[in-house]
């Protein structure tokens, strides 16, 4: 635990009763009275990661400019500006942590100024300190499962395909084996990491096997694919905003960058950023700050950041659509991930893996694999990689079979003598075709982008 120098420095106790969280969080005191001060130090100190004190607004003030705080006690009446007076002002300039209100006053009108000015919780004067210890731990469980919960529903936000298996990193193909251990020499180290690697080659899921090989571990994991969300959001997506920033900003909301305080940050299709984004983004990279839409405050942030990109960000830099800044400071430990076509019999293992996957999720029979398949499967192309693998075993599940024109990959008198371009040509358009042309659908079958869909078809002028 750190606190002022004036006080000792230990290891936080985790205390079963107020739940682990506890152990984890930084704590502000703002309290005109030593003695108060001391009482709280003394009852959160020993059971925390940190506790600092301010004797006034001021003092205060600086504090939070300083770092980041998951909890703030705040006492309402103290020499010059009041608590609820400067917590209020707070809001406004950007500051999104629950705050207790330490009070003897229990009458109406307080209760009404004190949640106007965002106080989350209360605790009467003269209280016991399990009364605060609850206080504190039902703050920091209201504070997780908001931030889970918006993390969650961001995923689902994201296109089915983009979510697949993600335990771990598998195969035994010597250029996977040389990504996992690249990923474990890295993960202890709070270096920034680039994967790089075509669609659907697995980037997220070294981007979990990352996190979960981390120190911060125990903490959230935040995935933002930077090409999914709207160039007119993504700035409030990001970042938060304050009520009254824009149209439509109702009421203030923390960003995805503040919900990953203190875990990681995944950042894939980086190169998707859009340009006038970029210099806030290597602002945050070097100051370890965010300033939410609106604001005039930084917010001190801390997360380990981690990016992917299946773009060629030389090129883009020499373009001009990449800052070459922001560039050298995110490319500092790159990590390739091979395409499936590279990784031999890695294809068989994933094949299996997902068959008793999509059967159990399903709660269908699962399909086997003969020989003629895994020939097929050894000799495809696989243009969307493992993401393709995957969706093409979940409508094996569904059919009951592998598709035909899949099977006829296996023989050379099959293909007609074809290349394997010409063999993914035919698989394309014959998926197209299922999907009624709808190149949307046939992209998410594929387990490739539209973009993708897109350009293929115009080079085959179709």
């Amino acid at each position: 635990m750190s606190v002022d120098s004036t006080h000792e420095v230990v290891e936080p106790v985790v205390d079963p009763e107020f739940g682990p969280w506890l152990a984890q969080a930084s704590i502000l005191v703002v309290d005109d009275e030593p003695g108060m001060r001391n009482f709280l130090v003394k009852t959160l100190g020993p059971r925390c990661k940190s506790i600092q004190e301010a004797s006034d607004t001021k003092e205060a003030s600086r504090r939070l400019d300083a770092r980041h705080f998951d909890v703030v006690i705040l006492d309402n009446v103290m020499p010059g500006k009041n608590g609820l007076d400067w917590l209020a002002e707070q809001r406004a300039i950007g500051f999104f942590a629950d705050v207790i209100l330490m009070t003897a006053y229990a009458d109406l009108d307080t209760a009404i100024e004190a949640l106007r000015a965002g106080v989350v919780d209360f605790v009467l004067k003269p209280f016991r300190s399990n009364q605060l210890l609850n206080a504190v731990a039902r703050c920091l469980d209201r504070t997780r499962l908001q931030r889970e919960n918006y993390v969650l529903r961001h995923e689902l936000k994201s296109l089915s395909h983009q979510v697949f298996l993600r335990s771990k990193l598998l195969g035994d193909s010597v250029l996977i084996q040389q990504a996992r251990e690249a990923i474990a020499r890295v993960a202890p180290l709070p270096t920034s990491v680039l994967f790089t690697g075509q669609s659907g080659t697995g980037k997220e899921v070294a981007a979990r096997s990352l996190h979960s090989l981390s120190n911060r571990a125990d903490q959230v994991f935040v995935p933002i694919n930077c090409g999914a969300i709207s160039p007119d959001v993504i700035e409030s997506e990001l970042f938060g905003h304050l009520k009254g920033a824009f149209t439509g900003a109702s009421r203030p909301r923390d960003g995805l960058f503040m919900h990953a305080q203190g875990g990681t940050l995944f950042l894939d299709e980086i190169g998707e950023l859009p340009y006038m984004l970029q210099s806030k983004l290597l602002r945050v990279l070097e100051d370890r700050r965010v300033r939410p839409v609106g604001s005039e405050r930084e917010i001190p942030f801390d997360a380990r950041f981690v990016f992917a990109t299946n773009a060629d960000l030389k090129s883009r830099v020499k373009a001009g659509t990449f800052r070459s800044d922001l560039y050298f400071r995110i490319n500092v430990m790159q990590i390739h991930l091979p395409p499936l076509r590279d990784r031999g019999d890695d294809v068989q293992e994933l094949a299996a893996l997902f068959m008793r996957e999509m059967a159990q999720q399903l709660g269908m029979p699962p399909v086997t694999i003969y020989e003629r398949i895994r020939e097929a499967l050894a000799r495809y192309d696989w243009p969307g990689n493992i993401r393709e693998l995957r969706n093409l075993i979940e409508r094996t599940v569904i059919l009951g079979a592998f598709p035909e024109d899949f099977e006829r990959f296996v023989h050379d008198d099959d293909t007609g003598g074809q290349s394997l371009a010409e063999v993914e040509q035919r698989h394309i358009v014959s998926v197209l075709r299922e999907a009624g042309d709808d190149r949307e659908e046939a992209a998410r079958r594929l387990g490739i982008s539209r973009k993708t869909i897109d350009r293929k078809c115009a080079s085959w002028r179709i």
